[in-house]
């Protein structure tokens, strides 16, 4: 082979071909390619994701989306930086949701279970409607963890959500307007400042 079409073969670039699928996102067509996630196909499409965006590892909890696949009639949630596109699939992030923080300040709390009830008082409307659990990305049984919450079993509250990223999926779908992360999150403070011993020397070692 002459030295010039060697040259030629080594200049070119190597050219991979991926196989692509349609996606809709907010009503609008597109081609991504097969296989990337929910956020990578929002950026190879053009969209300015500036909300919704964070460590794009699955653990902060930032790009909550809702999902649809082709002839599925049931909308689902995810995470955008762990589910993968597929062809057919209808994708729409979630907007904020102004879900009301309760302050305190854990350390002057004096009975942190009935105190629950005077931060959360919507605790303990709970319906059993499930939708909680059902939209949550995380696979928690959220509807008993809030039902627990409300029973003072803070211990097994905290280990429930251990795996919570504080999404807020959780939160529009309530019809007793709870927010069951923030509940949560309560709880598993006021388990670890109130109800859980302390190793021995931790204090010294702080």
């Amino acid at each position: 082979m002459a030295q010039e079409e060697k040259e030629n073969i080594i200049d070119q670039p190597e050219v991979i071909r991926h196989k692509m699928v349609t996606v809709e996102i907010a009503g609008k067509k597109y081609e991504v390619p097969e296989g990337i996630t929910v956020i990578k196909a929002l950026w190879y499409s053009g969209q300015e994701v500036v909300r919704g965006a964070g460590c794009l590892g699955g653990f902060c909890g930032a790009c909550a989306a809702y999902y649809r696949t082709k002839d599925d009639p049931k909308v689902r949630t995810c995470l955008a930086c762990q589910m993968a596109v597929q062809d057919g699939m209808s994708i729409t992030m979630m907007p904020p949701f102004p879900a009301r923080k309760a302050t305190y300040d854990m350390q002057t709390l004096k009975d942190p279970k009935q105190d629950l009830f005077n931060l959360y008082p919507e605790a303990p409307l709970c319906r059993n409607c499930n939708a909680c659990t059902e939209a949550c990305p995380q696979s928690i049984d959220v509807r008993e963890g809030v039902w627990k919450a409300v029973f003072g079993d803070f211990k097994s509250v905290s280990e429930m959500f251990m795996d919570c990223v504080m999404c807020g999926m959780c939160t529009p779908v309530c019809i007793a307007d709870i927010a069951p992360n923030l509940v949560a999150l309560y709880v598993s403070r006021a388990q670890g400042a109130h109800f859980t011993e302390k190793p021995l020397g931790l204090d010294v070692r702080i």
